[in-house]
Protein backbone atom coordinates (compact mmCIF):
# COMPACT_ATOMS: atom_id res chain seq x y z
CA UNK A 1 0.00 0.00 0.00
CA UNK A 2 3.08 2.51 -0.68
CA UNK A 3 1.66 5.60 -2.02
CA UNK A 4 3.29 9.54 -0.74
CA UNK A 5 2.81 11.72 -3.04
CA UNK A 6 -12.97 -6.40 -25.00
CA UNK A 7 -12.30 -9.67 -26.09
CA UNK A 8 -8.05 -9.55 -25.32
CA UNK A 9 -7.64 -10.38 -29.32
CA UNK A 10 -8.08 -6.72 -29.60
CA UNK A 11 -9.09 -4.57 -27.58
CA UNK A 12 -5.93 -4.44 -25.29
CA UNK A 13 -3.41 -4.14 -28.01
CA UNK A 14 -2.43 -0.86 -27.81
CA UNK A 15 0.45 -1.49 -30.52
CA UNK A 16 4.01 -1.10 -30.14
CA UNK A 17 6.81 -3.39 -29.87
CA UNK A 18 8.17 -3.64 -26.56
CA UNK A 19 10.67 -0.32 -26.00
CA UNK A 20 12.82 0.47 -23.15
CA UNK A 21 10.29 3.20 -21.93
CA UNK A 22 7.93 -0.03 -21.37
CA UNK A 23 10.61 -1.36 -18.45
CA UNK A 24 11.87 0.97 -15.94
CA UNK A 25 16.03 1.54 -15.94
CA UNK A 26 18.49 -0.93 -14.52
CA UNK A 27 16.51 -4.10 -15.04
CA UNK A 28 17.92 -7.59 -15.75
CA UNK A 29 14.60 -9.59 -17.00
CA UNK A 30 13.84 -12.81 -17.47
CA UNK A 31 10.81 -13.48 -19.85
CA UNK A 32 7.48 -16.01 -20.36
CA UNK A 33 5.77 -15.32 -23.66
CA UNK A 34 2.64 -17.31 -25.28
CA UNK A 35 -0.25 -16.26 -27.85
CA UNK A 36 -1.57 -13.83 -25.75
CA UNK A 37 0.40 -12.36 -22.76
CA UNK A 38 3.87 -11.83 -22.45
CA UNK A 39 5.55 -11.45 -19.02
CA UNK A 40 8.59 -9.84 -17.30
CA UNK A 41 10.18 -10.25 -14.24
CA UNK A 42 13.42 -8.28 -13.03
CA UNK A 43 15.87 -10.16 -11.39
CA UNK A 44 17.35 -6.52 -10.27
CA UNK A 45 14.51 -6.28 -8.41
CA UNK A 46 14.29 -9.32 -6.23
CA UNK A 47 12.40 -10.89 -8.96
CA UNK A 48 9.34 -8.48 -9.20
CA UNK A 49 6.59 -8.34 -12.25
CA UNK A 50 7.84 -5.28 -13.97
CA UNK A 51 6.16 -6.06 -17.35
CA UNK A 52 3.30 -7.77 -18.32
CA UNK A 53 1.34 -6.98 -21.93
CA UNK A 54 -0.96 -8.30 -24.03
CA UNK A 55 1.64 -9.49 -27.18
CA UNK A 56 2.89 -7.40 -29.04
CA UNK A 57 0.99 -4.56 -26.70
CA UNK A 58 2.22 -2.43 -24.30
CA UNK A 59 3.20 -2.83 -20.51
CA UNK A 60 0.61 -2.36 -18.24
CA UNK A 61 2.58 -2.50 -14.65
CA UNK A 62 3.30 0.45 -13.03
CA UNK A 63 7.28 0.92 -11.87
CA UNK A 64 7.23 4.65 -10.76
CA UNK A 65 9.30 4.05 -7.75
CA UNK A 66 10.32 0.53 -6.30
CA UNK A 67 7.20 0.10 -4.24
CA UNK A 68 4.95 0.00 -7.10
CA UNK A 69 5.43 -3.56 -9.60
CA UNK A 70 3.43 -6.72 -8.93
CA UNK A 71 5.10 -7.59 -5.51
CA UNK A 72 5.11 -9.66 -2.39
CA UNK A 73 4.85 -7.54 0.78
CA UNK A 74 3.72 -8.21 4.48
CA UNK A 75 3.17 -7.04 7.43
CA UNK A 76 4.09 -7.80 11.82
CA UNK A 77 4.81 -6.02 14.11
CA UNK A 78 6.71 -4.58 16.28
CA UNK A 79 5.32 -0.61 15.31
CA UNK A 80 7.03 1.10 14.44
CA UNK A 81 9.94 -1.46 13.15
CA UNK A 82 13.18 -0.03 13.57
CA UNK A 83 14.21 4.23 12.75
CA UNK A 84 11.68 5.06 9.50
CA UNK A 85 10.92 8.51 8.53
CA UNK A 86 7.74 9.50 10.67
CA UNK A 87 5.52 9.26 7.34
CA UNK A 88 6.18 5.36 7.53
CA UNK A 89 5.71 4.92 11.15
CA UNK A 90 2.58 3.19 11.27
CA UNK A 91 4.18 0.50 8.92
CA UNK A 92 5.85 -1.44 11.14
CA UNK A 93 8.03 -4.64 9.45
CA UNK A 94 7.42 -4.80 6.24
CA UNK A 95 9.40 -6.80 3.92
CA UNK A 96 8.92 -6.09 0.13
CA UNK A 97 10.35 -8.03 -2.73
CA UNK A 98 11.46 -5.38 -4.96
CA UNK A 99 13.27 -2.89 -3.03
CA UNK A 100 12.85 0.07 -0.20
CA UNK A 101 11.66 3.73 0.14
CA UNK A 102 15.73 4.67 -0.30
CA UNK A 103 16.18 3.21 -3.73
CA UNK A 104 18.45 -0.27 -2.49
CA UNK A 105 16.73 -3.24 -4.84
CA UNK A 106 15.93 -6.54 -3.25
CA UNK A 107 17.92 -9.48 -4.19
CA UNK A 108 17.07 -12.58 -5.79
CA UNK A 109 19.18 -15.23 -4.80
CA UNK A 110 17.61 -18.30 -7.11
CA UNK A 111 16.26 -17.97 -10.77
CA UNK A 112 15.22 -20.99 -13.12
CA UNK A 113 13.33 -20.24 -16.25
CA UNK A 114 12.58 -23.25 -18.53
CA UNK A 115 10.34 -21.33 -20.85
CA UNK A 116 7.35 -22.33 -19.23
CA UNK A 117 7.57 -21.22 -15.62
CA UNK A 118 9.63 -18.98 -13.50
CA UNK A 119 10.53 -20.20 -10.15
CA UNK A 120 12.66 -17.47 -7.84
CA UNK A 121 13.54 -16.74 -4.44
CA UNK A 122 14.50 -13.43 -3.31
CA UNK A 123 15.82 -11.56 -0.05
CA UNK A 124 13.57 -8.88 0.68
CA UNK A 125 13.96 -5.45 2.09
CA UNK A 126 12.31 -3.39 4.53
CA UNK A 127 10.48 -0.79 2.91
CA UNK A 128 10.15 1.71 5.31
CA UNK A 129 14.24 1.73 6.10
CA UNK A 130 17.36 2.12 4.61
CA UNK A 131 19.01 -0.85 2.99
CA UNK A 132 17.52 -3.29 6.05
CA UNK A 133 17.08 -6.81 4.80
CA UNK A 134 14.14 -8.48 5.56
CA UNK A 135 14.63 -11.49 8.04
CA UNK A 136 12.72 -14.01 6.01
CA UNK A 137 12.66 -15.22 2.30
CA UNK A 138 10.41 -14.81 -0.91
CA UNK A 139 9.66 -17.47 -3.53
CA UNK A 140 7.56 -17.15 -6.21
CA UNK A 141 6.20 -19.64 -8.87
CA UNK A 142 5.10 -18.23 -11.98
CA UNK A 143 3.59 -19.89 -15.28
CA UNK A 144 0.79 -18.59 -17.82
CA UNK A 145 -2.18 -19.88 -19.18
CA UNK A 146 -3.83 -18.37 -21.92
CA UNK A 147 -4.14 -14.62 -20.63
CA UNK A 148 -3.73 -15.36 -17.05
CA UNK A 149 -0.29 -15.62 -14.85
CA UNK A 150 -0.75 -18.08 -13.00
CA UNK A 151 1.05 -17.34 -9.22
CA UNK A 152 1.82 -19.05 -6.12
CA UNK A 153 4.29 -17.13 -3.55
CA UNK A 154 5.89 -18.40 -0.20
CA UNK A 155 6.82 -16.25 2.82
CA UNK A 156 9.70 -17.89 4.95
CA UNK A 157 10.40 -16.16 8.41
CA UNK A 158 13.70 -16.23 9.71
CA UNK A 159 13.58 -14.23 12.83
CA UNK A 160 15.18 -13.83 15.90
CA UNK A 161 12.26 -11.65 17.36
CA UNK A 162 10.02 -14.74 18.65
CA UNK A 163 7.42 -12.64 20.23
CA UNK A 164 3.94 -13.34 18.36
CA UNK A 165 2.79 -9.81 17.03
CA UNK A 166 -1.12 -9.17 16.55
CA UNK A 167 -2.64 -9.82 13.03
CA UNK A 168 -1.88 -7.31 10.15
CA UNK A 169 -3.64 -7.29 6.70
CA UNK A 170 -1.83 -8.69 4.25
CA UNK A 171 -0.89 -7.14 0.35
CA UNK A 172 -1.46 -10.91 -1.12
CA UNK A 173 -0.51 -9.59 -3.72
CA UNK A 174 0.46 -5.53 -4.41
CA UNK A 175 -0.67 -4.69 -7.46
CA UNK A 176 -0.26 -1.60 -9.42
CA UNK A 177 -0.98 -0.83 -12.84
CA UNK A 178 -0.50 2.58 -15.21
CA UNK A 179 -2.75 5.71 -15.32
CA UNK A 180 -5.32 4.79 -17.94
CA UNK A 181 -6.44 1.91 -15.52
CA UNK A 182 -8.24 4.29 -13.42
CA UNK A 183 -11.48 1.99 -12.58
CA UNK A 184 -11.21 0.36 -9.90
CA UNK A 185 -14.82 -2.50 -9.95
CA UNK A 186 -15.62 -5.88 -8.70
CA UNK A 187 -18.54 -7.60 -8.05
CA UNK A 188 -19.54 -6.67 -4.25
CA UNK A 189 -23.30 -8.44 -4.74
CA UNK A 190 -25.12 -11.14 -3.14
CA UNK A 191 -25.79 -13.23 -5.99
CA UNK A 192 -22.34 -14.10 -7.21
CA UNK A 193 -21.19 -16.04 -10.07
CA UNK A 194 -25.29 -15.11 -11.77
CA UNK A 195 -24.52 -12.49 -14.08
CA UNK A 196 -25.41 -9.68 -12.41
CA UNK A 197 -23.81 -6.14 -13.00
CA UNK A 198 -20.26 -5.20 -11.19
CA UNK A 199 -19.94 -1.87 -9.90
CA UNK A 200 -17.18 0.45 -8.73
CA UNK A 201 -14.69 0.13 -5.70
CA UNK A 202 -16.44 2.16 -2.97
CA UNK A 203 -14.79 5.34 -2.64
CA UNK A 204 -12.25 5.76 0.08
CA UNK A 205 -13.63 7.48 2.82
CA UNK A 206 -10.41 9.72 4.05
CA UNK A 207 -7.52 11.45 2.65
CA UNK A 208 -5.96 7.96 1.77
CA UNK A 209 -6.59 7.13 -1.65
CA UNK A 210 -7.23 3.30 -1.15
CA UNK A 211 -10.92 1.80 0.06
CA UNK A 212 -11.86 -2.04 1.46
CA UNK A 213 -14.36 -4.16 -0.06
CA UNK A 214 -15.72 -7.97 -0.45
CA UNK A 215 -15.67 -8.90 -3.76
CA UNK A 216 -17.68 -12.45 -3.46
CA UNK A 217 -16.33 -13.52 -7.20
CA UNK A 218 -12.95 -13.65 -5.55
CA UNK A 219 -11.84 -10.63 -8.28
CA UNK A 220 -11.26 -6.82 -8.87
CA UNK A 221 -9.98 -5.14 -11.53
CA UNK A 222 -8.37 -1.92 -12.86
CA UNK A 223 -9.74 -0.80 -16.16
CA UNK A 224 -9.55 1.79 -18.75
CA UNK A 225 -12.80 3.10 -20.39
CA UNK A 226 -13.69 0.61 -22.57
CA UNK A 227 -13.79 -2.08 -19.60
CA UNK A 228 -10.88 -3.82 -20.70
CA UNK A 229 -7.53 -3.81 -18.25
CA UNK A 230 -5.91 -5.81 -15.39
CA UNK A 231 -7.80 -8.10 -13.42
CA UNK A 232 -6.49 -10.00 -9.99
CA UNK A 233 -8.05 -12.97 -9.02
CA UNK A 234 -7.76 -14.54 -4.90
CA UNK A 235 -8.79 -17.94 -5.29
CA UNK A 236 -10.61 -18.69 -1.59
CA UNK A 237 -10.31 -14.98 -0.74
CA UNK A 238 -12.99 -12.25 -1.12
CA UNK A 239 -11.20 -9.16 0.54
CA UNK A 240 -9.75 -6.51 -1.26
CA UNK A 241 -7.72 -3.00 -1.23
CA UNK A 242 -7.46 -0.54 -3.86
CA UNK A 243 -8.03 2.50 -5.59
CA UNK A 244 -6.88 5.08 -8.33
CA UNK A 245 -4.16 8.10 -6.96
CA UNK A 246 -3.49 10.66 -9.54
CA UNK A 247 -4.74 11.67 -12.80
CA UNK A 248 -6.13 9.43 -15.36
CA UNK A 249 -3.63 9.64 -18.38
CA UNK A 250 -1.04 7.78 -20.50
CA UNK A 251 -0.29 4.15 -20.58
CA UNK A 252 3.06 5.05 -18.77
CA UNK A 253 4.93 2.72 -16.62
CA UNK A 254 7.13 5.88 -14.55
CA UNK A 255 4.65 7.88 -14.40
CA UNK A 256 3.71 8.81 -10.86
CA UNK A 257 -0.53 7.97 -11.24
CA UNK A 258 -1.58 4.51 -10.50
CA UNK A 259 -3.78 2.49 -10.43
CA UNK A 260 -3.75 -0.34 -7.10
CA UNK A 261 -5.40 -3.67 -6.32
CA UNK A 262 -3.99 -6.35 -3.35
CA UNK A 263 -5.85 -9.10 -1.58
CA UNK A 264 -6.24 -9.15 1.71
CA UNK A 265 -5.98 -11.51 4.79
CA UNK A 266 -5.40 -10.83 8.24
CA UNK A 267 -3.13 -13.01 9.25
CA UNK A 268 -0.48 -13.80 12.47
CA UNK A 269 3.12 -14.18 10.80
CA UNK A 270 5.16 -16.36 13.52
CA UNK A 271 8.79 -15.67 12.99
CA UNK A 272 9.13 -18.78 11.77
CA UNK A 273 6.32 -19.00 9.65
CA UNK A 274 5.82 -20.73 5.99
CA UNK A 275 2.87 -18.71 4.49
CA UNK A 276 1.95 -19.71 1.09
CA UNK A 277 -0.94 -17.97 -1.32
CA UNK A 278 -2.13 -18.14 -4.72
CA UNK A 279 -3.46 -15.61 -7.12
CA UNK A 280 -3.88 -15.10 -10.44
CA UNK A 281 -3.41 -11.79 -12.84
CA UNK A 282 -5.31 -11.78 -16.27
CA UNK A 283 -5.48 -9.09 -19.04
CA UNK A 284 -8.52 -8.64 -20.94
CA UNK A 285 -12.25 -7.38 -20.62
CA UNK A 286 -13.90 -7.55 -17.40
CA UNK A 287 -16.15 -10.26 -18.54
CA UNK A 288 -12.99 -12.66 -19.42
CA UNK A 289 -11.21 -11.40 -15.93
CA UNK A 290 -14.91 -12.85 -14.27
CA UNK A 291 -15.15 -15.68 -16.37
CA UNK A 292 -11.40 -16.80 -15.03
CA UNK A 293 -12.36 -15.50 -11.91
CA UNK A 294 -15.59 -18.64 -12.15
CA UNK A 295 -13.40 -21.54 -12.68
CA UNK A 296 -12.53 -20.57 -8.74
CA UNK A 297 -16.25 -20.93 -7.61
CA UNK A 298 -15.96 -22.69 -4.08
CA UNK A 299 -17.30 -25.71 -4.30
CA UNK A 300 -19.52 -26.32 -0.85
CA UNK A 301 -19.94 -24.83 2.22
CA UNK A 302 -17.02 -22.96 4.17
CA UNK A 303 -15.28 -25.34 6.45
CA UNK A 304 -11.88 -24.98 8.48
CA UNK A 305 -9.66 -27.80 10.23
CA UNK A 306 -6.86 -26.67 12.28
CA UNK A 307 -4.26 -29.24 11.76
CA UNK A 308 -1.23 -27.12 10.65
CA UNK A 309 -2.37 -23.73 10.07
CA UNK A 310 -4.87 -21.17 11.19
CA UNK A 311 -6.38 -21.78 8.19
CA UNK A 312 -7.13 -17.37 8.30
CA UNK A 313 -8.16 -16.96 11.33
CA UNK A 314 -6.74 -14.82 13.75
CA UNK A 315 -7.23 -13.73 17.33
CA UNK A 316 -7.65 -11.21 19.54
CA UNK A 317 -6.92 -10.88 23.24
CA UNK A 318 -4.94 -13.93 23.09
CA UNK A 319 -2.19 -15.89 21.92
CA UNK A 320 -1.99 -19.50 20.65
CA UNK A 321 1.12 -21.85 20.58
CA UNK A 322 2.12 -20.36 17.46
CA UNK A 323 3.47 -22.07 14.20
CA UNK A 324 3.03 -24.71 12.61
CA UNK A 325 -0.35 -25.46 14.38
CA UNK A 326 -0.78 -28.95 15.71
CA UNK A 327 -4.08 -31.10 16.78
CA UNK A 328 -5.88 -27.56 16.68
CA UNK A 329 -5.18 -24.17 17.38
CA UNK A 330 -4.52 -24.10 21.48
CA UNK A 331 -5.26 -20.32 23.15
CA UNK A 332 -3.95 -19.51 26.57
CA UNK A 333 -7.44 -17.48 27.63
CA UNK A 334 -4.94 -15.15 29.21
CA UNK A 335 -6.65 -11.98 28.72
CA UNK A 336 -10.37 -10.71 29.17
CA UNK A 337 -12.61 -10.83 26.23
CA UNK A 338 -10.40 -13.52 24.45
CA UNK A 339 -12.25 -13.69 20.21
CA UNK A 340 -11.28 -15.99 17.07
CA UNK A 341 -12.23 -14.35 14.71
CA UNK A 342 -12.40 -15.99 10.68
CA UNK A 343 -11.14 -14.67 7.14
CA UNK A 344 -14.06 -13.02 4.91
CA UNK A 345 -15.74 -15.52 3.34
CA UNK A 346 -19.65 -15.77 1.52
CA UNK A 347 -22.76 -18.28 2.27
CA UNK A 348 -26.25 -17.74 2.39
CA UNK A 349 -27.82 -17.92 5.73
CA UNK A 350 -30.50 -19.95 4.63
CA UNK A 351 -28.90 -22.62 2.86
CA UNK A 352 -26.55 -23.63 6.16
CA UNK A 353 -28.30 -23.21 9.17
CA UNK A 354 -26.08 -24.18 11.50
CA UNK A 355 -22.51 -23.70 12.80
CA UNK A 356 -20.45 -27.14 14.46
CA UNK A 357 -17.05 -25.95 16.50
CA UNK A 358 -15.06 -29.30 17.60
CA UNK A 359 -13.68 -27.96 20.75
CA UNK A 360 -12.02 -28.80 24.02
CA UNK A 361 -11.45 -26.46 27.14
CA UNK A 362 -10.46 -26.81 31.11
CA UNK A 363 -13.36 -23.68 32.00
CA UNK A 364 -15.77 -25.28 33.82
CA UNK A 365 -19.28 -24.57 33.21
CA UNK A 366 -18.31 -22.14 30.27
CA UNK A 367 -20.24 -21.09 27.00
CA UNK A 368 -18.52 -20.34 23.90
CA UNK A 369 -20.48 -17.42 21.81
CA UNK A 370 -21.05 -17.73 17.99
CA UNK A 371 -21.35 -14.05 16.42
CA UNK A 372 -21.83 -13.52 12.40
CA UNK A 373 -21.80 -10.48 10.09
CA UNK A 374 -23.91 -10.25 6.97
CA UNK A 375 -22.69 -8.92 3.94
CA UNK A 376 -23.11 -5.02 4.21
CA UNK A 377 -22.48 -4.86 8.02
CA UNK A 378 -19.36 -2.90 8.32
CA UNK A 379 -18.76 -5.10 11.34
CA UNK A 380 -20.21 -8.04 13.40
CA UNK A 381 -22.70 -6.34 15.48
CA UNK A 382 -23.64 -7.54 18.86
CA UNK A 383 -27.37 -8.83 18.40
CA UNK A 384 -25.98 -11.15 16.12
CA UNK A 385 -24.99 -14.06 18.25
CA UNK A 386 -25.98 -17.20 19.64
CA UNK A 387 -24.92 -19.23 22.68
CA UNK A 388 -23.92 -23.25 23.34
CA UNK A 389 -22.19 -24.55 25.88
CA UNK A 390 -18.99 -26.75 26.00
CA UNK A 391 -18.12 -29.45 28.27
CA UNK A 392 -14.80 -29.40 30.37
CA UNK A 393 -13.14 -32.60 30.77
CA UNK A 394 -10.29 -31.22 28.42
CA UNK A 395 -11.33 -33.72 25.18
CA UNK A 396 -12.68 -32.28 22.25
CA UNK A 397 -16.49 -32.14 21.69
CA UNK A 398 -18.27 -31.02 18.92
CA UNK A 399 -20.69 -28.00 19.79
CA UNK A 400 -23.39 -27.44 17.48
CA UNK A 401 -25.08 -23.65 17.34
CA UNK A 402 -28.30 -24.07 15.75
CA UNK A 403 -29.12 -20.56 13.93
CA UNK A 404 -32.20 -21.49 11.97
CA UNK A 405 -34.64 -19.80 14.62
CA UNK A 406 -32.56 -16.63 14.91
CA UNK A 407 -33.84 -13.38 13.16
CA UNK A 408 -30.67 -12.32 12.92
CA UNK A 409 -29.59 -15.06 11.04
CA UNK A 410 -30.52 -14.36 7.26
CA UNK A 411 -29.44 -12.63 4.36
CA UNK A 412 -25.30 -13.59 3.36
CA UNK A 413 -22.94 -14.30 5.62
CA UNK A 414 -19.56 -13.09 5.25
CA UNK A 415 -17.78 -13.75 8.56
CA UNK A 416 -17.61 -15.34 12.04
CA UNK A 417 -16.17 -14.63 15.66
CA UNK A 418 -16.02 -17.50 18.12
CA UNK A 419 -15.59 -16.18 21.60
CA UNK A 420 -14.02 -19.18 23.87
CA UNK A 421 -15.27 -18.98 27.47
CA UNK A 422 -13.19 -18.04 30.31
CA UNK A 423 -10.40 -15.39 29.61
CA UNK A 424 -8.47 -13.82 32.12
CA UNK A 425 -6.28 -16.61 33.56
CA UNK A 426 -3.31 -18.14 33.38
CA UNK A 427 -4.69 -21.64 33.96
CA UNK A 428 -7.47 -21.77 31.50
CA UNK A 429 -7.14 -22.86 27.73
CA UNK A 430 -9.15 -23.61 24.75
CA UNK A 431 -8.88 -25.68 21.77
CA UNK A 432 -10.36 -26.00 18.56
CA UNK A 433 -9.89 -27.93 15.95
CA UNK A 434 -12.19 -27.79 13.08
CA UNK A 435 -15.50 -25.54 12.21
CA UNK A 436 -17.76 -26.10 9.70
CA UNK A 437 -20.66 -24.49 8.80
CA UNK A 438 -23.35 -26.90 7.79
CA UNK A 439 -26.54 -27.35 6.23
CA UNK A 440 -28.01 -28.44 9.48
CA UNK A 441 -29.80 -31.98 10.21
CA UNK A 442 -27.08 -33.53 10.73
CA UNK A 443 -26.36 -36.42 13.70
Amino acid sequence: MKLLVLPLTLALCWTSALAQSDLPPGTKMSWLENDKIKLGVDLNRGGAIVYLAPKGGQNVVNNFDLGRQVQLSFFSGPVPFGNPAEHWNHIGWNPIQAGDDFGNRGETLTHTNDQKSIHLTCKPLQWPLNNVPGDCLFESWLELDGAAVKARARLQNKRSDTQQYPARLQELPAVYANARFHRVVSYQGAKPFSGQPFSAAPEPSGKHPWSFWLGTEGWAALLDENDVGLGLITPGRVHFTGGFAGKAGPNDTMANSTGYLAGQSQDILDHNIVFDFGYELVLGSVDQIRQRAAIYRPNGLPEWSFSQYRQGWHHQNVEDEGWPVKDGLHLKLTGADPQMISPYTFWNADDAPEVEVEAATNVPNGSMILMWQRLGDQAIPSANHAAASVIADGEFHPVRFDLSKSEAYQGSIVRLRLDPPGGGSPDQWFKVRKITVKKGGSS
